[in-house]
């Protein structure tokens, strides 16, 4: 999955802005550390994007369905007495 370059970016703001002023220069540094930090340990996830989960929730949902089906089915069939 790619992130959001602007969520790190903002995120990483977010992190600076919390630095006291009287480091001076070295806040945009800092920043620019937290940036490259957030970049480095989120590319390391195995992350899918709410889409994709909700794409694949829907694929199992469907399956399960008709596994149901097809279980009620040989139910049906077992009771039957039909030949398998």
């Amino acid at each position: 999955m790619m992130i959001d370059l602007r969520t790190i970016e903002d995120l990483s703001q977010r992190l600076g802005a919390l630095l006291p002023p009287s480091i001076g220069e070295a806040r945009s540094d800092l920043t620019k550390n937290f940036r490259a930090a957030l970049q480095a340990g989120l590319s390391r996830l195995d992350l899918v994007t709410r889409e994709e989960f909700e794409v694949q929730r829907l694929v199992l949902r469907r399956t399960r369905e008709k596994l149901e089906a097809l279980e009620q089915r040989l139910t049906e069939l077992e009771r039957s007495g039909a030949p398998s």
